[in-house]
């Protein structure tokens, strides 16, 4: 019965479609799609993918809103809403394959985040005086992280729970704490 009302739910999606396939970001949401699949061990189609993450994740909704604003978009989440409770600011750069782990009360306000991000719940990417964080790409930040100000984490870094990233973290490192210090780079403790 759930399966039946789960597919009579995606012909009302059936909307979507039509942005995902004219949306100027569409190589951005192949990317969401893909990282998302993956993740979930998923396989099919892209236009498939997309229902089935619409259908099942606000959070999927709210980067698909992000990244096709715009009125269309705005009435689609009348009855298709993203997660309320997940804020992407409207002028961050945000590279595709991004993954979200639950992200309630999650803000990202950043000058420009990469490819590959993953985030978790609670966490806030946010400005001070006006400045904002460069994320690069195959970020992870985890539950209550906090990453202020005119900052740059470099590639390929995790970012542990609680940690609060006030200065800017080099490439491929594990930071944790309050304040951040770095645990592991290049694979190697220090």
């Amino acid at each position: 019965m759930r399966s039946l009302i789960l597919n009579i739910y995606k012909i009302f999606l059936f909307p979507h479609v039509i942005i995902y396939k004219g949306s100027k970001n569409k190589d951005l949401i192949d990317k969401d799609i893909e990282r998302w699949a993956s993740a979930k061990g998923m396989t099919g189609g892209k236009v498939s993918l997309l229902l089935n993450f619409l259908a099942n994740s606000p959070d999927f909704r709210t980067l698909f809103y992000f990244r096709n604003r715009g009125m269309v978009s705005s009435l689609l989440n009348l009855y298709c809403k993203k997660e309320k409770y997940f804020r992407i600011d409207i002028s961050t750069k945000l590279g595709g394959g991004v993954l979200t782990g639950h992200p309630y009360s999650t803000i990202l306000n950043a000058e420009e985040i990469g490819e590959n991000l993953y985030v978790n719940h609670l966490v806030t990417v946010g400005e001070v005086d006006g400045k904002r964080p460069t994320i690069g790409n195959n970020v992870s930040i985890y539950t209550g992280a906090i990453i202020i100000g005119d900052i740059k984490i470099g590639n390929n870094c995790s970012i542990g729970a609680g940690s609060v990233v006030v200065k800017d973290v080099p490439d491929n490192c594990v930071v944790v704490g309050n304040p951040a210090r770095i645990i592991k780079q290049d694979g190697k403790k220090v």
